[in-house]
């Protein structure tokens, strides 16, 4: 299973990174805005670390802008992925996008049957967004085990990246579903190390080991 980092934050990155944790990077328009900076810098900045794929959002809304902006964004890197959002414009601008050779992840789905146009229009990625289902009470790892059956059923070559994750059994449950890639908050990546037992037998080791008897000198 691939982890991307779900953030715009370079020094999240860099840590993420020296953890061996960062396989790519997904971003939006509400994490660029975080980070108070021109948007050409804090792009620059993560192609500069990043060598595996990094999505990158449009922000327009009728198919021939969506192409256009995909187009300039694509050409800043051969890494980046463009983010085209799931409408009937969007689905345009992937099928033209994918055709000219371009990368797409298709962001914002939240319906089995939105992945299924997704793939069929030629995205390279799509993105179901389960924290968000989970809001509203709908089980939205339940949205990845259908996506992921219906793509196993017809042989697509789409991979699934889960988003929207808020917490490790998301992680967990995402693994366990089969999907290719799970794209998470660096808050979550640090917790996923993380375990009481873990502290717990470290603090005990190191309680015994001022037991132990300092060697004799010679």
């Amino acid at each position: 299973m691939n982890f991307f980092i779900d953030t715009a934050n370079v020094e999240e990155i860099r840590q993420g990174l020296a953890l061996g944790m960062v396989d790519g990077v997904t971003t939006n328009p509400s994490l660029i805005a975080k980070e108070k900076k021109p948007f050409d810098e804090v792009v620059s900045n993560i192609l500069e670390l990043v060598s595996g794929p990094v999505s990158l959002e449009v922000i327009s809304l009728d198919t021939e802008s969506m192409v256009s902006e995909g187009k300039k964004l694509a050409s800043l890197s051969d890494n980046v992925v463009v983010k085209i959002p799931l409408t009937l414009d969007g689905l345009r601008a992937t099928k033209e996008l994918a055709h000219a050779g371009i990368a797409v992840n298709q962001t914002l789905v939240f319906s089995p049957l939105q992945a299924l146009l997704a793939a069929k229009a030629g995205a390279a990625y799509v993105s179901p967004f389960v924290g968000r289902l989970d809001d509203i009470s709908h089980h939205g790892l339940a949205l990845v085990e259908q996506i992921l059956a219906i793509y196993a059923n017809y042989m697509f070559e789409t991979k699934v990246i889960v988003a929207s994750i808020r917490h490790p059994l998301h992680v967990l449950d995402s693994a366990m579903l089969g999907a290719h890639i799970a794209t998470i908050p660096f808050k979550v990546i640090e917790q996923l190390a993380k375990h009481p037992l873990t502290d717990k037998g470290i603090d005990m080791f190191l309680a015994d080991w001022k037991n132990v008897p300092a060697s004799k000198k010679k």
